[in-house]
């Protein structure tokens, strides 16, 4: 009886070590199961390589490649005017037709001074023959008087020889004036017809042309308008109509010092107007070559074609200018670092999924990435998002967010 009272026992005491023993395994098992309980989700990012760029976006006007005023060289009245605003011109092309009576009258003046001084030129050449032949008659009369007088001296009286010598250089001091004449004639011939050329030039003028192709954008005259020569220092005079060349817009960039040393000229650049939800590609022009002392940046023009004409004088427009570019550059995302001064950080998680700070050392720096120099090694894991709500020693439930994975400019 006492004996069946132990065996009872012990094996009531070994039952109930077995129950523990199960509900312990049993219980660690479900525990397995269950996510813990502390450990909050987190946005993550793994550390990568990727081409990135350094750029500094720059705002800029556009400007007609070259706009004028086109003025009258001479002043008078508009006959007839062909262009108004919008209207597109052809280099050479007639765009107002002046009324100046008087220069017609000049013109005819200096006809008719040009025709006088020929006739001069050929009375000139005229006397100059004649004085030629009677030199010549002259001449050879004294050559045979003497020839004859020294043949068979005392035939020839001293007198008619005399006499043949003196009418010999006259005729040929006649020859020196008409030659003379002739020149003079011909000097007064020069002058009318510099006249007669000043005034077909002028008379020229009274067609007012396009100086280059482009497009009309201001009309300051109408017909019978009286306008002054924009010769004239006296007066101010007025233009006819502003011609602009919209074929070829420059774009005006203030590029800061910093940015200076990546510009080059001949440089293709991509130029966005939001305005027409466009991109354009532009090419550096030129650049002065000097930082302005005052915003400390430099004048720069990139040319863009304006082929079907869409961009328009004044638009606004924005180039991206790359500073450095690298190919392969170890990144995190910009929202992954935290700066205090000079030092940066960024919240890991580790292989338990604690958080762990980091400090990592920047380079290179994109519109969205980051490049890390040291600290961090391809495929960690960073914390992304806001940082206040975690601390290092954090556990969390990582959440690996995709990026984009096309180049970071």
């Amino acid at each position: 009886m006492e004996w069946n009272r132990k065996h009872a026992a012990v094996s009531a005491i070994v039952l109930a070590v077995f129950v523990v023993v199960l509900f312990t395994v049993f219980g660690r098992g479900a525990k397995a199961n269950q996510s813990d309980p502390q450990a909050r989700p987190a946005a993550v990012a793994l550390v990568r390589r990727k081409p990135l760029s350094n750029t500094v976006t720059l705002s800029g006007e556009f400007r007609p490649f070259q706009e004028v005023d086109v003025h009258a060289k001479v002043a008078g009245y508009i006959r007839v005017i062909r262009v108004d605003v919008g209207d597109r011109v052809r280099s050479g092309e007639v765009i107002a037709v002046l009324e100046v009576p008087e220069l017609q009258a000049e013109l005819q003046g200096t006809d008719a001074a040009v025709r006088r001084s020929k006739d001069a030129v050929r009375r000139a050449k005229s006397d100059l023959q004649r004085a030629d032949s009677v030199h010549e008659a002259a001449h050879l009369n004294y050559t045979r008087l003497k020839e004859a007088s020294t043949t068979r001296p005392g035939i020839i009286a001293q007198q008619e020889l005399d006499d043949a010598e003196a009418k010999d250089k006259e005729a040929e001091a006649q020859i020196s004036s008409s030659q003379a004449a002739l020149s003079e004639a011909e000097n007064q011939l020069d002058v009318a017809l510099a006249g007669q050329k000043q005034y077909t030039a002028l008379s020229g003028y009274t067609n007012i042309v396009a100086p280059f192709d482009g497009v009309v954008t201001k009309r300051y005259a109408d017909t019978g308008a009286l306008v002054q020569a924009g010769t004239s220092s006296s007066t101010q005079a007025m233009p006819v109509v502003r011609v602009a060349e919209t074929d070829v817009f420059r774009l005006t960039l203030p590029v800061p010092e910093s940015a200076v040393p990546q510009v080059h000229l001949g440089s293709v650049v991509q130029v966005r107007v939001q305005t027409l939800g466009r991109t354009f590609e532009g090419k550096v022009a030129r650049f002065a070559d000097s930082v302005d002392e005052d915003t400390r940046t430099m004048h720069t023009e990139v040319d863009v074609r304006n082929t079907d004409h869409g961009l328009v004088q004044g638009m606004y427009a924005e180039v991206d200018l790359t500073l450095a570019h690298k190919e392969a550059a170890l990144t995190v995302p910009v929202q992954a670092v935290a700066r205090n001064g000079a030092e940066s950080s960024v919240l890991i998680v580790d292989a338990q999924n604690r958080l762990e700070e980091r400090q990592v050392r920047l380079g290179l720096e994109g519109t969205s990435s980051v490049e890390i120099l040291s600290g961090l090694s391809e495929g960690d894991r960073v914390l992304i998002g806001s940082r206040g709500q975690f601390r290092a020693g954090d556990r969390v439930e990582p959440k690996v967010i995709a990026e984009n994975t096309e180049a970071d400019y």
